[in-house]
């Protein structure tokens, strides 16, 4: 993961650049809406019928997705990897405490 951060960052902009933080959180929200557009357009066209929806655009949405994750934990100066690590051992943690379903960040 840290060698995608590194390869990521290889096309973002300067993390100093004015407003970065701005840009970043919102295309991170730009490129998720994008993803769930497309399924919206199976929901609305397809009777809910995920078979039609084109996996090839899922996957290149969820790269996109995940450039915006990397550029930002950078902007933070944290690794991705420290970030996926964090997120398995919180729900882990959840796991371990049978509080997986549910709603809040301190669960």
């Amino acid at each position: 993961m840290n060698e995608y951060q590194q390869l990521a960052l290889r096309t973002a902009r300067d993390k100093n650049a004015k407003d970065e933080i701005f840009h970043l959180i919102m295309g991170l929200c730009g490129e998720t809406g994008e993803l769930a557009e497309k399924f919206k357009k199976i929901v609305r066209d397809n009777q809910s019928d995920f078979s039609q929806i084109d996996k090839d655009l899922v996957v290149k949405e969820l790269g996109d997705i995940l450039w915006y994750l990397a550029v930002l934990a950078h902007y933070f100066d944290t690794p991705l990897e420290e970030v996926a690590q964090t997120n398995i051992a919180k729900l882990a943690s959840r796991q371990a405490r049978g509080k997986i379903n549910g709603s809040g960040d301190n669960r």
